[in-house]
């Protein structure tokens, strides 16, 4: 990126000041090697989003930012109703509420090292993964409507993991304002069979071990502790999400100019919060929010069954579960009024701090859990939302290490068969259908997710709390 034109305003913050069409600045979060590495295009999609209606603060992108369509992937913008705000399908992205969960296996990693093999074969079978994998499960027009409707709780009530969960999961596992009739018949077909399952790309299922602790409060709030392993799902809605946006993408271009919006880029599709098209798709990205939050909950439960078979005295306890590639409605401090938003985070995760009255009574004290992906045989990290994010970002944070390259340059660069053999050598055990897929998901496709975190944290978005390293990823 060229830094020419960004001014520091902070120890990783750089501002791009309002010009042009610009309605707010745009505030880009990294430290000078992260932030001039990004594509001059992620600059270009910010400032587009700056001027956007109604959007209030900043437009943002966290420091894993890369190059989207319409918003940046990491990008983060609120919109006040009451100043003609909008909801733009770009700003959410395709896989609506994507996100991470993970799971306490209360087992060390020489437990699971013991049996390795066995548990990424059986994790590997119970878990499908790949492009167009069909699952376990096949619901009727009239079950899948339910599912879009309740979400994980309506998971927990057909037994697919315990009640005790739902407090563990972002808004209760539960997207109020769903509305499934405003989800396309196409959409619930891709989904019908594609419920319990992965998907491809950068989806994945690890095994992780507990190798750093930096909070040593947070990751007792959590139940962390060094040469503890966890399991960590990344997936998201699937086909169903993917076909909301598309299908909303396509109306939205098209109504756009009868609400008299002049968009910079035909990517951020947008319509009036108040509109009745605003109002759908609202309804249908909730749905779809629903869909994930089961799929990932349906996903844990099958993580439960395939530990319990090799490892009976596993508890797989949930720390917490994450949705990024969302819209929400928050309220938010905005010149001096707590006023109601409507945050879009594409690729950017919640970040809540100490206190807030919608976390888990045993996580107010320390913020909320921040589940943070590397690239498959890299760390990952937990850390926890912080007071001064609310300020800094309306409360959000990176959301994984954030590509480097494309999946076309990665393949030219790399190929699966190596990959899985080098990681083999490191004591990764990688399962996946793919080979292409591996490729794709190359680490060295990947930004160094340690100066991530470290900007992240250095940011005042979130606290490291954790560091992971692999022992098994099933990928699809």
């Amino acid at each position: 990126m060229d830094m020419t034109r960004l001014e520091r305003i902070g120890d990783v913050a750089w501002r791009m000041p309002r010009q042009g069409r610009m309605r707010v600045d745009g505030v880009i979060y990294g430290d000078r090697a992260l932030v001039a590495a990004m594509d001059d295009k992620v600059g270009e999609q910010v400032a587009n989003v700056a001027s956007l209606p109604g959007i209030v603060g900043a437009s943002y992108a966290m420091p894993d930012a890369h190059w989207g369509y319409g918003f940046p992937i990491g990008g983060v913008a609120a919109f006040d109703p009451d100043r003609g705000g909008v909801i733009s399908a770009g700003g959410v992205g395709f896989d609506i509420s994507c996100g991470v969960r993970t799971l306490l296996t209360g087992l060390t990693r020489a437990e699971v090292q013991s049996r390795q093999a066995a548990l990424a074969d059986r994790l590997f079978r119970d878990v499908p993964a790949g492009m167009g994998q069909r699952g376990r499960l096949s619901f009727d027009e009239h079950e899948l409507d339910a599912v879009l409707e309740g979400g994980a709780a309506w998971a927990v009530a057909r037994g697919f993991g315990l009640p005790e969960d739902l407090a563990l999961i972002e808004e209760g596992g539960q997207a109020a304002g769903a509305a499934p009739d405003c989800v396309s018949a196409k959409a619930k077909t891709r989904q019908r069979g594609e419920m319990g399952t992965l998907g491809s790309g950068n989806h994945y299922l690890e095994v992780q071990e507990v190798a750093e602790i930096f909070a040593v409060d947070a990751a007792k709030a959590y139940g962390l502790a060094v040469g503890d392993v966890v399991a960590t799902i990344h997936c998201g809605s699937r086909g169903l999400g993917h076909q909301v946006g598309t299908d909303y993408l396509a109306e939205m271009v098209a109504a756009a100019a009868g609400y008299g919006l002049d968009l910079p880029d035909r990517e951020l599709a947008s319509a009036p919060i108040e509109s009745e098209l605003g109002r759908r798709y609202l309804g249908g990205m909730r749905a779809a929010t629903n869909c994930a939050l089961a799929n990932r909950q349906i996903i844990g439960h099958f993580v439960r069954e395939a530990f319990g078979t090799l490892f009976p005295a596993a508890r797989l306890a949930l720390l917490y579960d994450v949705s990024h590639n969302t819209c929400k409605v928050e309220h938010h401090p905005v010149e001096g009024r707590l006023t109601r938003l409507f945050v879009h985070r594409k690729g950017a995760t919640r970040a809540l701090g100490p206190w807030d009255a919608t976390l888990p009574e045993a996580y107010r004290p320390v913020g909320q859990p921040v589940l943070i992906g590397g690239s498959m045989g890299t760390e990952s990290y937990i850390l926890a939302g912080c007071a001064t994010s609310e300020r800094q970002s309306f409360s959000s944070a990176c959301h994984g290490a954030g590509r480097s390259m494309s999946r076309h340059a990665a393949l030219r660069q790399w190929r699966g068969r190596a990959i899985i053999d080098d990681l083999a050598e490191r004591g990764i055990a990688i399962r996946s259908p793919s080979m292409r897929g591996v490729a794709e998901e190359a680490p060295g496709a990947y930004k160094d997710v340690r100066a991530v975190v470290d900007a992240a944290e250095r940011g005042g978005l979130a606290r490291k709390v954790a560091r992971l390293l692999p022992i098994i990823c099933v990928k699809g």
